[in-house]
């Protein structure tokens, strides 16, 4: 595995000296953290354009899916820890526990799925996470689990939601983005 930057490799943009509107309305759309955006939309506010977009996607995954929170996290921790990155894990971390998931889960989704009492349902979407990591494909093995309890438009949406973090996980891990002022990172 390539080792990750521990540096910036591209600093977010000072929020100071943005002037174009269209890129200050987006910024004040993004997640913050004491006012500020997060160091993610930071590092992406120098593609404005892109930026925008990124948060159509994002905040439709995260906001108005039709997986419900909990798992949607299991699924994105999972695609974290599998890429090592960092800030992906340190930022779900967060979101997770506010989803219901417990430190332990958290932890566990950093070792084996045998490793944690998981159910069925859960440990298919671990291996959802860990076969696209793997294989870039789900195996029959775990696509037969899934459509146990998933519908044909939510495994749609599984599947782009693992996708989506797989690229933010590169992202995040290419250009350096550095963790967010009291976020935490790998469990210890």
């Amino acid at each position: 595995m390539t080792n990750r930057p521990t540096a910036p490799r591209i600093e977010p943009i000072d929020l100071d000296d943005v002037t174009d509107d269209e890129l200050r309305d987006t910024l004040a759309g993004a997640l913050t953290l004491d006012g500020r955006p997060l160091n993610i939309f930071g590092v992406l506010g120098h593609h404005p354009k892109l930026l925008k977009r990124f948060n159509l996607l994002g905040g439709f995954i995260l906001n108005k899916g039709m997986i419900p929170e909990r798992e949607r996290e299991l699924v994105i921790l999972r695609v974290g820890w599998n890429a090592q990155a960092v800030y992906e894990f340190g930022q779900h971390t967060v979101i997770g526990k506010r989803c219901g998931l417990t430190d332990d889960e958290i932890v566990a989704l950093t070792k084996s799925p045998y490793d944690h009492p998981w159910s069925a349902e859960d440990r298919a979407l671990i291996a959802l996470a860990d076969d696209l990591a793997t294989d870039d494909c789900a195996s029959d093995g775990t696509w037969l689990a899934l459509t146990e309890r998933w519908s044909e438009a939510e495994l749609v949406e599984l599947l782009v939601v693992a996708g989506f973090y797989r690229l933010v996980s590169g992202f995040l891990n290419s250009a350096g983005v550095q963790l967010d002022d009291g976020v935490p990172g790998f469990p210890s």
